[in-house]
């Protein structure tokens, strides 16, 4: 027995909304390129990306954090009519959950990392929470990957469709453990010996390619 599944095709609204979800994850990786060049105070080897909101041009970081939450709203609308699993579906809702976690991280600035437990603030909390809701996103990517690669439409992009969620999953492995390890090597302080930068920020860019790819092949199948 074929064990894919076959669905309606995409419409119009979709392939437009698909275009949104691309447009907007490239925005979110350009103002974050951006916020490097006019930042350089912030080592990005030690950093957090959050930290860009604090102080002058922070906006540009609140853009960008809402700029990647529209990303993954758009792509809930361009291809849920393709989900008609209970995984694609679950998928889909911890795609909104982890919408929700950027637009409370946009809205709430996070304390620096340095900030002593003493020193945390409410608004620095609320982002933290955010931040956790955020979490959803690797396991949302692999779930509606599944998903669709089970759908004979979406079958030629099926080799795309794995190869990003795995990269968008391994950014989520490789960041936590990383962030676990090396901190408890520093004795939970954070600082220019603890480099979870970069690991972060792969993180965030595989989750930004998943969604560019997805964005893109969904606009390919739309109905013209």
């Amino acid at each position: 027995m074929d064990n894919t599944l076959s669905t309606k095709p995409l419409t119009a609204i979709s392939g437009t909304a698909a275009n949104l979800s691309f447009a907007s994850a490239a925005t979110f990786v350009l103002l974050l390129a951006t916020l490097h060049i006019i930042k350089p105070e912030l080592d990005p080897s030690w950093r957090f990306i959050s930290e860009y909101a604090i102080g002058e041009n922070g906006w540009l970081m609140e853009l960008a954090f809402l700029s990647l939450a529209l990303s993954y709203i758009a792509l809930f609308m361009s291809i849920r009519s393709q989900l008609r699993t209970i995984t694609g579906r679950i998928g889909l809702a911890l795609l909104l959950v982890s919408a929700a976690g950027l637009i409370i991280a946009a809205m709430f600035t996070t304390d620096p990392i340095t900030a002593s437990q003493h020193a945390m603030t409410t608004e620095g909390s609320l982002h933290a929470f955010g931040g956790t809701l955020g979490f959803a996103m690797p396991f949302a990517a692999l779930l509606v990957s599944w998903s669709l690669a089970r759908n004979q439409t979406w079958s030629p992009a099926r080799r795309s469709l794995w190869w990003s969620a795995g990269l968008a999953l391994i950014g989520f492995l490789v960041s936590f453990f990383s962030l676990g390890f090396m901190l408890s090597q520093s004795n939970g302080t954070f600082g220019p010996d603890v480099p979870v930068g970069w690991p972060t920020r792969l993180e965030i860019f595989g989750y930004c390619v998943w969604l560019m790819v997805v964005a893109r092949q969904a606009n390919r199948l739309r109905v013209k």
